[in-house]
C-alpha cells in the first residue's frame, strides 16, 4: 500500500509546481506589451500596445504612451478603436536633436487613448489592442522606450515605466518597448514614406508569443495532471 501511494503523491506535487510555476509566468507576463510589425532601423512600423486590465473591479479609462525624446519620430499616426478618442500630443523636446542635417526642437510627445463617453474601456477580466504608426525608427540596435501610464475608472493608476539594467531582470512594472535592427535589402528597396505609412494595413495580429494564448494551454495541462491523479486515486480506494 506505501509503495502504490508514492507515485500518486508524486503526481500531486508535480501538479502544485506546475500550477505555480503557470501561475507566476501568468502574472509575469500581465503587463502593457508594444509590439512593432517591423524593427528594422529607418522605416516605420506599427506598434500595437497590448494592454490587459489588472483590476478586479474597476475598468480601464486611458492610456498614455510617451514617445522617444531622444530620437523623436517625425510621423505618428493612430488607428481609430470603436469606443475610444486619441490624442497626439506634440511639445518642444527637452533638447534639440540633429536628423539628417536638421535640428529638431519640437515632435510628438505622447498618445492618450480616452474611453469614449458611454463606452467601458477595458473591462475586468479583458484586454485591449491600440496601434499607432511611428517613424522613421532610429539607428539598428536602438532600445525604444515607450513609458505608459493606465488609469481606471476608480483613480487607480499603473505606471509601466521603469526600465532594466542590461543584465538585469524584469523590474516589477516594466515600460514596453523594443530594439531595433538592421534593414535588409528588401526592407530598403520598400521603405515607407510617411505618406505610404498612413495607408500601410495596420490590421492586429496575435503571434505564438501571445501570453493569453500560452496562460490557456498551461492551464490544460494542469487541469490534464490534475485529473489523472482523481483517477489514480480511485484505482487505489476501488
Amino acid at each position: 500500500m506505501k509503495s502504490s501511494t508514492l507515485p500518486t503523491r508524486a503526481l500531486a506535487v508535480s501538479v502544485t509546481a506546475c500550477a505555480a510555476v503557470l501561475l507566476g509566468a501568468s502574472s509575469a507576463s500581465a503587463h502593457v506589451h508594444a509590439t512593432p510589425d517591423t524593427t528594422a532601423a529607418d522605416g516605420y512600423s506599427v506598434v500595437t500596445f497590448r494592454v490587459p486590465n489588472e483590476s478586479d473591479t474597476a475598468a480601464t479609462t486611458s492610456v498614455e504612451v510617451s514617445l522617444p525624446t531622444d530620437h523623436p519620430f517625425s510621423y505618428v499616426a493612430v488607428r481609430p478603436l470603436p469606443g475610444w478618442t486619441a490624442v497626439v500630443t506634440e511639445g518642444a523636446l527637452p533638447a534639440p536633436v540633429e536628423h539628417d542635417g536638421t535640428t529638431v526642437t519640437k515632435a510628438a510627445l505622447k498618445i492618450t487613448w480616452s474611453a469614449a463617453a458611454g463606452s467601458p474601456g477595458i473591462a475586468v477580466g479583458q484586454f485591449e489592442e491600440f496601434e499607432a504608426n511611428v517613424g522613421p525608427l532610429p539607428d539598428a540596435g536602438t532600445q525604444v522606450v515607450l513609458p505608459t501610464v493606465q488609469t481606471y475608472a476608480d483613480g487607480e493608476v499603473s505606471n509601466w515605466t521603469e526600465v532594466a539594467a542590461a543584465g538585469a531582470a524584469e523590474p516589477e512594472n516594466p515600460a514596453p518597448g523594443f530594439t531595433t535592427t538592421a534593414a535588409t535589402d528588401d526592407e530598403h528597396a520598400g521603405a515607407s514614406t510617411a505618406h505610404e505609412a498612413a495607408g500601410a494595413d495596420t490590421t492586429s495580429t496575435t503571434g505564438g508569443s501571445d501570453p493569453l494564448a500560452r496562460g490557456l494551454a498551461g492551464g490544460g495541462l494542469v487541469l490534464g495532471l490534475a485529473a489523472l491523479v482523481i483517477v489514480l486515486l480511485r484505482r487505489q480506494r476501488s
